[in-house]
Parts: structure tokens; sequence; C-alpha cells
């Protein structure tokens, strides 16, 4: 679906737009082509403004050249043409400050003075959270703050509950909650917003959604790629902190919340925080037998060998650092009562995929023919990445006379690409940029939510700290650790793509 003028109602209000780390990694590979993406589908009003920050020496001019570079080699050709290129780069300022020093942000209180306007200032630091309160401070002391401007900070947002605290609490010493945008840019993804769709507006799905008809649910993260140069981040991160903590997290609560009374901000928030408090306690007995842990060793992808974990350039060889994690939880209330939720994320898988996978109970008396039996129940696959849709595997006759009553399965299937051939996709960042200049926060992270996410996870974190034993090692190019597939073998299940489903 394309984002359209259609598509927002109140599309159209201008903004002053402060982007910290303008040349940066999140802003060349993600920012400025979604920026783009709206202005050139008409969606930012003409008065809306950009201001680039960043330490390196240069000015508007080089800015703008450097900029035209990004989405020269981010966008495809059909994408780019001269006139909606020319009307962006004019919108473009750039000013050279050290985040650290309170005297350089004078700098954007003189930008925003500039130009006479009603406008709020949009602030996106897209730097380490480090960086976050002396930003926030420093607009503050400078004068360049009012009462209708907003913060966006992206994950991670700390790296444990306390530092998360902390980050929080400079945030909130100069924005309001009402003011604070959290990004999870899986939040964002067209599949996920067709997740409350399809459960909130469809009986069909509505009416089933709960443990009397689902068995269970699996949720897959996978990455292909390694650590690809950010060795020393990740390093302190592990996928945990990296991927479960945030993603993974909300992707389970946006399958398990309870209907919101209202499509609100608030209301999709409350009922996301009572699944985060609803997570099943993990005891020592939990952690030993439901969380894998695991860390690639050298292996093939794609045909070709790539280093192990510990073999990366700039690598500690005694690193115990995950790089796959692999759990098993329950959601303890009413709804969900005994349907386990099996998550999964690692780096060096066999593909790129984010997919969850809703398991429907099987039919309590079955007909057919008992050799078959194991097919005997419906799935919905929900793709996020690479390519979003929705399937519902169903059973049916096979055909041919000499086929019986013998069942194949097969998808009624929604593939985004194929159903709206002629619209685009948009990215997951041009969505929630959006929604930041309109000020909807729907789609954005309370600090509850955070708090909740990060005190559960911190009882694998503190666990792991206590145990001597490093992670599983897992060849690069498999699907994780052994003990990977015995979290669901044990059960009687398997992870979608052994099912042979696929």
């Amino acid at each position: 679906m394309t984002l359209t003028r259609d598509t927002y109602s109140d599309a159209g209000h201008a903004v002053d737009l402060a982007l910290f780390g303008a040349l940066g990694d999140l802003a060349r590979g993600k920012l400025w082509p979604a920026l783009y993406q709206l202005d050139r589908q008409g969606l930012l009003d003409p008065a809306t403004r950009i201001l680039a920050l960043s330490h390196h020496d240069g000015d508007t001019t080089v800015l703008r050249e450097r900029v035209a570079g990004f989405l020269e080699a981010g966008l495809k050709e059909d994408e780019r043409d001269a006139e909606s290129c020319n009307r962006f780069l004019d919108r473009l300022a750039y000013r050279v400050i050290d985040f650290t020093r309170s005297a350089d942000y004078a700098a954007v209180a003189e930008w925003r003075r500039a130009e006479q306007g009603e406008r709020p200032l949009v602030v996106y630091p897209a730097v380490g959270a480090r960086l976050y309160g002396a930003i926030c401070a420093g607009l503050a002391q400078s004068d360049s703050l009012g009462e209708r401007d907003r913060i966006v900070v992206e994950k991670p947002v700390g790296h444990d509950l306390a530092s998360s605290r902390a980050v929080n609490d400079a945030l909130g010493a100069v924005f309001p909650e009402s003011r604070i945008y959290r990004i999870d840019h899986y939040l964002g993804k067209e599949t996920v917003q067709n997740l409350m769709a399809l459960r909130f507006a469809n009986p069909l799905f509505g009416n089933q959604w709960n443990q009397s008809h689902i068995s269970h649910v699996e949720i897959t993260v996978a990455e292909e790629v390694g650590i690809a140069g950010r060795w020393s981040y990740f390093d302190r991160a592990g996928q945990l902190r990296d991927m479960v903590q945030n993603h993974l997290l909300q992707l389970l609560c946006l399958v398990a919340m309870d209907p919101p009374s209202s499509l609100d901000a608030d209301a999709i928030r409350d009922e996301k925080v009572k699944v985060l408090k609803t997570l099943g306690p993990l005891t020592p007995e939990a952690l030993a037998r439901n969380v894998v842990r695991g860390q690639y060793r050298a292996g093939t992808c794609n045909g070709r060998p790539v280093p192990g974990y510990r073999e990366e350039a700039g690598a500690d060889s005694d690193s115990h650092t995950e790089t796959f994690v692999a759990l098993k939880t329950e959601v303890a209330n009413w709804r969900w009562a005994g349907v386990p939720f099996y998550l999964r994320t690692g780096k060096r898988l066999p593909q790129k995929l984010s997919r969850i996978v809703i398991h429907f109970r099987r039919q309590p008396h079955y007909i057919f023919d008992p050799d078959q039996r194991c097919l005997a129940s419906n799935k919905l696959i929900i793709r996020l990445q690479p390519d979003e849709g929705i399937a519902l595997q169903v059973l049916t006759k096979d055909s041919g006379l000499e086929k019986g009553m013998r069942l194949r399965t097969g998808p009624l299937h929604l593939d985004f690409n194929s159903a709206f051939p002629e619209a685009r996709i948009p990215d997951a960042y041009e969505r929630l940029l959006l929604e930041v200049m309109k000020g909807r926060q729907s789609l954005f992270v309370r600090r509850d939510e955070v708090e909740h996410a990060w005190r559960w996870c911190e009882q694998l974190l503190d666990h792991w700290q206590n145990l001597d034993t490093p992670p599983g090692r897992y060849p690069a190019g498999s699907w994780g650790p052994v003990a990977s597939a015995a979290l669901m073998t044990r059960d009687g299940r398997s992870w979608y793509e052994e099912s042979g489903d696929e």
C-alpha cells in the first residue's frame, strides 16, 4: 500500500526536523531515503524544513551533495527523479556542532528563528543513547524548544533496567511522555499493521484467537549476516538485548494482546503492557529447560565460507556473548492459558526472515488417512520480511481419481506485492516518521513497556552472568544449536521450516 494524502486525513502539517547524526549509518541508510519518499509522495508540507547536525566539517552545499549520493545509492532508479530530489534537497540546511557542548546548540535556536512560523520541532537523535541526555539539555538551555516539540529515540533504550530508567529520566527531564516517541521499526511494517486489522476486524480470526483454538505460536527473526563490522558494539549487547528485548517482545505483544477499546495510542499500549506483566516467570528450572543460547562458529552461507563469531575482525576469542536465542514462554491469562510461545532469533542463519506462525488446534475427531494425521491442522503464517504477506494454510482433498480422500495442504495466500502490483509498500521508517510529524503515538513504545520488557529479560541476563558454561556453538548457515530443535521436539512439535510444510 502506498502512503498518500488520502491515507492520512490531516497530512500536510509542517514541522521543523532537527536530525542529529545526519551523516551516520542510520541516517544514510534509512532516514534520508524515508524522508525523500515522503516528500516525493506529497506528504511533507511545503513549509517543512530539515536541519542536519553533525560534527563533520562542511556546509549546506556539501550536505546536499552527500544526501544526493545517499539517495542514489539507496533507492531504485525509478524512485528517483530530478524534480523530487531538488525539491527535497532545497529543504536541507547543515550545522556543525559538538553534541556535548551546550554552547553549540545556539545554532539550532538561530536556525529556528531564521524563519518565522508556528511549526513544532521534531528532534531525531540518530546517535547512541549515551548522547540523548546531552542533546535534550543542550536544546533546553539554548531556548530551542516549545510546548509542541517532540523527540524520537531509537532502541535499545539502555542495556538493562537501571540504564533504561536513566535514559528515560534524561528524556523526561525535558520532554513529557506524551512527546517522546520510542521507535521499534518493526511496528511500522505493513504486515504488522495488517496483523491488527486481521485480528480485530475479522470475526473469522477474532473468535478463534484464544487457547481453545490455538495450540502454540512461534515467532522467528532470523538474520543471514554476521556482525558486519559492529563486533565491539554487539559484544556488549548480544542478541537478547539487540533483538529479544524489543522486536520479538513487541511482536509477541501484538499477537497476544486483548482487543483495545479503540485505536488510541494509550488504549493499544495499555493492552501490550498487560501482556508483558503476565509473561511467565523464568525460574531456574524454566531457564535451564526452556532457554537456549548459541554462538555461531565458522560455516558456510550462500555457498561461501564465513568465519565464526570469535574469528570476526576485532573479536575476543574468549567471548561468551550470544548470537542466538531461542526460548519458550507463556502468557499467564485466561486467553492464553497453556499456550506456549516459542521465540527464536539469531545471526548467520540460513536466510533473512521475520515470521509469525499461529498453529491452530487439530480437529478433535479425525476421519481421514491415519498416515496423514500430522497434516491435520491449520496454520496462519504472517511474513514480515523479506516478502511481506499473510498465508492461511488449509487442508483440501488431493485431486485425482486414484487419490481417494487423501489430503493435501496448501495456502490461501495474500502476497502484498502480488495483490497490489501497482502499489509500493512503504518502508517502516516512512510510516513512523509520518506518524511523528502528525503527533500520533500508537506505533511507538511507552516507557512502562520498555521497563517491563527489561524486567523480564533481566532474568535471563542475570542467569547467564552466573553461568560458567559458554553458549552452545552452531555452524554458520544452520538454524542454530541442536538444543533449539529439542526445545520444540520435547513438546512433540517442530519449527515451521523443519516441519516439511514449506
